[in-house]
């Protein structure tokens, strides 16, 4: 077990040191908050321990650029021997009964529940967001472990008619083996639970590989999983650096003990992982890279429009795979919609450091962010789109940058064509539904889409006619455990969530009983 200690008295409020027990647990300071020593860990879990490598890297907070703590370095050893494991343990866990996977899933929901502060703190010090946001997150993570418990007592199979009076037919659904799991930093704990918790109530064994940025979550969830009674090597966790991430990765999609891979990620990435995967041809779904379009029509209530806008946007500083990514507004409310939606943007959002009450927009992940976003600004003003709040880099500095709007955009410019993952909101005046549903449906990826509109005939044709895996009508935030979340086109493949998600870790058998 490992614990948190202060590396001197002069560090002792803004760093993490992570050290092996039997020393004594106690909390330390990190970005002026205390983290709890009991739920974070540095090494990774394979098999039920804590394994320490020789290297390890660095966890820093995006908000000022300290480093938090460093966590193992895994390379392709760990993650083969994190496979063996999960495949090892496969077998027993498989044929488990479902009520007992899912008194296991409930158990580690409740604990999830009873330390939801502490996981909060976890997130919003190696992630960034606002701490608000990271309770809420924690709260989201914990509900697909809850839904999955409720799920995994209700996998049925099928006796269909046979054709001939001396056969029985039988389709059974059976666990698919072991699944790859490779998160992202944004959603660092829902992200594995919503993968995770399906995975095991199917009768799945797991490895999940984190985001370099935000391990320390998976960690925590780890050390949980342990106490809530998952059997060893059912949950594996090989945290890595950048320089291991192409290494591990490989083992996790070519290994033939890996029957699963589930990706949330950009496409790039995405689509390298497939090719990696089609070696050995293993069960694939991914959630890759959106471009949500957001459409405001003359018939939108404006205000309802600015509100979900806001909420769409902004949420996790523009950091989302669902956040809007353009603003489609028609031109009989286009002046109205952007005055009100820059009002809004200067009066409810504040940007600061995560810990700080008042914050709704903390820091981007990195420099990277930063500058990806103002590449975007750059280029749209370098063709004419006009800055109409915001622009530039906060002057709280590092990776922290003003909620922008841009007005007069069109769709030549970079910020309209390429997801920016950042607070950038650039809006186009289009003239016809027509000509709007032309501009969301060109891009070559489709998670989620949006619009606004009080025409029923209107709404039922627009969501019909959007490429998109999911639809918010008049509604700006869409993420929910019951429902389906995926994408079409080079959004990915496959379902998260709701009772559809669970089928990503099932096989059909089908049984014919003869000689009857």
């Amino acid at each position: 077990m490992a614990t948190l200690l202060p590396r001197g008295a002069a560090a002792a409020r803004r760093r993490l040191l992570l050290r092996p027990a039997p020393l004594a647990p106690g909390p330390v300071r990190a970005a002026s908050q205390a983290l709890s020593a009991a739920l974070v860990r540095r090494g990774g879990l394979v098999g039920g321990r804590w394994v320490e490598t020789a290297a390890a890297f660095p966890v820093q907070d995006p908000a000022s650029g300290e480093e938090l703590g460093r966590v193992s370095d895994c390379g392709a050893a760990e993650a083969r021997a994190a496979v063996r494991a999960a495949h090892e343990a496969g077998a027993a866990w498989g044929r488990l009964p479902a009520k007992e996977r899912s008194a296991r899933l409930r158990r580690w929901y409740e604990l999830m529940m009873q330390n939801k502060e502490e996981l909060a703190r976890i997130i919003t010090a190696e992630n960034g967001k606002p701490l608000k946001e990271a309770q809420g997150e924690i709260v989201y993570s914990a509900s697909f472990l809850e839904w999955f418990a409720e799920e995994a007592r209700r996998i049925y199979g099928d006796v269909i008619p046979a054709s001939a009076k001396d056969r029985r037919v039988l389709v059974l659904k059976q666990p698919v083996g072991v699944a790859a799991i490779i998160t992202p930093w944004n959603f660092p704990s829902a992200m594995i639970t919503r993968k995770v918790g399906a995975a095991l109530a199917a009768g799945c064994t797991v490895v999940v590989k984190p985001a370099e940025d935000t391990p320390l979550s998976a960690l925590a969830l780890g050390e949980l999983a342990n106490q809530a009674g998952i059997p060893a090597g059912v949950y594996n966790v090989v945290p890595c650096s950048r320089q291991q991430t192409a290494a591990v990765g490989e083992v996790l999609c070519t290994d033939p003990l890996v029957s699963k891979i589930s990706f949330t990620g950009s496409t790039a990435t995405g689509k390298i992982l497939l090719k990696h995967a089609a070696g050995t041809v293993k069960r694939v779904s991914m959630e890759l890279g959106g471009h949500a379009p957001f459409i405001v029509f003359d018939s939108a209530n404006v205000d309802r429009a600015v509100a979900g806008a806001l909420a769409s946007k902004y949420r996790n500083s523009g950091q989302t795979c669902v956040c809007t990514n353009r603003f489609l507004v028609q031109k009989g409310i286009h002046d109205e919609f952007v005055e009100k939606f820059a009002k809004a943007i200067e009066k409810e959002l504040h940007v600061g450091n995560g810990f700080d009450a008042k914050t709704t927009q903390g820091p981007l992940i990195n420099e990277k962010a930063v500058e990806k976003v103002e590449k975007h600004i750059k280029d749209a003003v370098s063709q004419g789109a006009s800055v109409v709040t915001g622009g530039k880099r906060h002057s709280l500095g590092k990776n922290f940058f003003e909620p922008t709007l841009l007005s007069n955009v069109t769709t030549k410019m970079l910020c309209t064509q390429e997801e920016t993952f950042g607070p950038l909101a650039p809006v186009i005046r289009f003239d016809t539904e027509a000509e709007a549903v032309a501009i969301a449906n060109a891009a070559n990826v489709g998670l989620a889409g949006y619009f606004y509109s009080q025409d029923p005939a209107q709404i039922w044709r627009v969501a019909e006619q959007l490429e998109v895996g999911m639809v918010g009508v008049n509604e700006g935030i869409i993420s929910s455990v019951e429902c389906p979340f995926g994408g079409v086109k080079e959004s990915g493949l496959g379902r998260e969530g709701s009772k559809y998600g669970i089928d990503e870790y099932l096989e059909i058998k089908y049984v014919c009983f003869g000689g009857l």
